[in-house]
């Protein structure tokens, strides 16, 4: 071999090696190691900067942490709604968002991901009566008296509400009230079926209600959760001030993650928000008249001008209301209330007029 054969022999060697160096230095996102690949999949870009990789893993999306959890989007709604997963508040006031470090708790615990799949799976009525070894007839009568209580529901092509049970508490009931699944069912059990009574819709609002009322300590939040049940009827008989209720509709969180695409599934949705029994609605005016005072106190609701509008003293609220426990059904909605609350109260519900003498 001559030397300028040698020579050209090496140009080329260290020409192969530099572009092999060049090609590991710029790996495409899905080459590499299992490793890279899944992170190059989880969408973490390889070339991005060490400070940028850092600060996209602080934040996620709940789409995105709903993958990281190996959840479905409903699974990961109603770990959410249970407290499983904890959310950060947007800064911009978007959709709250997870952090880095919350998904690494979760995965870290034992049995990840089966065991935190299984503390969000939900039963309907079929598989929930087949769970209990009962008909699904005795099963939707025990919902309808409150013995067990829905967790999230959906709404099927023909637009009829299916209510989903998680099976935990499903198969907590079962071992705590066996009597109630065998055997010719109580007369009191009966005599509410043969009344027309269906608490399934009300125990869901109330726990769904005071599950975020527990998250927040803002005033007029707390005062907006009590408000969206209550039809613009009701709402406008208790909140007279259409700027306070224009406040409470902007501060009021989703009480549900998705909405129908059609109107008419839109329609039944929001229907199923509403109260609809007497005792129901009369606990929501009240809870909602006691946040409200509390809410101005805080701060006025913000109105042209920036006037402050009144600010009555602040009145100690009332507590939650329902037990899912069959002891004695489910407590009513209005078990809480005093028995004979004060007629400025009543009268700043709509239900009557204060003497002269309460003014």
């Amino acid at each position: 071999m001559t030397i300028r054969e040698a020579t050209r022999t090496r140009a080329a060697e260290r020409c192969r090696t530099r572009a092999g160096e060049g090609a590991g230095a710029r790996s495409p996102r899905g080459a590499g190691t299992a490793g890279g690949g899944a992170a190059a999949e989880d969408g973490w870009a390889r070339d991005r900067p060490a400070s940028d990789t850092a600060a996209a893993r602080t934040s996620l999306s709940v789409a995105r942490a709903a993958q990281e959890l190996a959840l479905k989007r409903g699974e990961f709604d109603l770990a959410l709604h249970l407290g499983l997963v904890r959310a950060e508040p947007a800064p911009d006031g978007g959709r709250p968002r997870v952090s880095g470090e919350e998904i690494d708790r979760i995965r870290s615990e034992q049995g990840f991901p089966e065991a935190l799949r299984e503390r969000v799976r939900t039963a309907g009525t079929a598989e929930g009566a087949a769970l209990l070894g009962v008909s699904p007839v005795r099963f939707t009568g025990l919902a309808r008296i409150g013995c067990v209580s829905p967790v999230a529901f959906y709404l099927n092509r023909y637009r009829a509400v299916v209510w989903l049970y998680l099976v935990d508490e499903l198969l907590a009931f079962a071992a705590k009230e066996p009597e109630l699944l065998a055997g010719k069912s109580p007369v009191g059990m009966r005599t509410m079926l043969e009344a027309g009574t269906d608490w399934r819709a009300r125990n869901w609002r109330a726990r769904r209600v005071d599950r975020l009322m527990s998250r927040t300590r803002d005033p007029w939040i707390r005062a907006a959760l009590q408000a969206s049940a209550l039809d613009p009827v009701q709402l406008a008989e208790v909140v007279d001030d259409p700027y306070e209720r224009a406040y409470l509709a902007r501060m009021q969180p989703e009480l549900v993650a998705g909405r129908p695409a059609s109107v008419s599934g839109r329609e039944a949705m929001g229907q199923l928000m509403l109260a609809d029994d007497p005792d129901e609605i009369l606990w929501r005016r009240v809870s909602l008249a006691m946040e409200l005072d509390l809410a101005r106190e805080a701060r006025p609701a913000p109105r042209p001008g920036g006037g402050t509008g009144h600010r009555p003293a602040p009145v100690a609220p009332g507590t939650s209301d329902q037990e899912d426990d069959c002891s004695g059904a489910v407590a009513a909605p209005g078990a809480g209330i005093p028995p004979r609350p004060g007629r400025r109260l009543l009268a700043r519900i709509g239900l009557g007029r204060p003497r002269s003498g309460d003014r």
